[in-house]
């Protein structure tokens, strides 16, 4: 597991932490767009929302998909997005930090 320093951030392609300068990313060669995904959200704080609150969509509120959270809070009484909820927290507590800023927060 990696952490960003204060000059870095995640490739929006692989994942993998690059310079906030760089244009190219190093590791796959992608051009690195404006809108990469910041370390802003902590994937053991989402995981445990999900594992926790998730049949009211919490963590997708933290994650900032509203439209899903919303979703989630409609039909929480089918106790279906508390399954969801709780196999989206396993999911996201297994995957390394890069992994998860490059699939959840792009």
């Amino acid at each position: 597991m990696s952490t960003l320093q204060a000059d870095e951030q995640y490739c929006s392609s692989c994942g993998e932490p690059i310079k906030k300068q760089a244009e190219i990313c190093p590791e796959c060669g992608v051009r690195v767009q404006g809108s990469a995904p910041t370390a802003d959200k902590d994937r053991v704080t989402a995981g445990i929302f999900a594992l926790l609150l998730g049949g009211f969509g919490v963590h997708h509120f933290y994650l900032g998909n509203t439209t899903r959270a919303v979703i989630y809070l409609l039909f929480f009484w089918t106790l279906i997005p508390a399954i969801a909820g709780f196999i989206e927290g396993i999911l996201y507590l297994v995957k390394s930090d890069a992994e998860f800023q490059a699939k959840y927060l792009t």
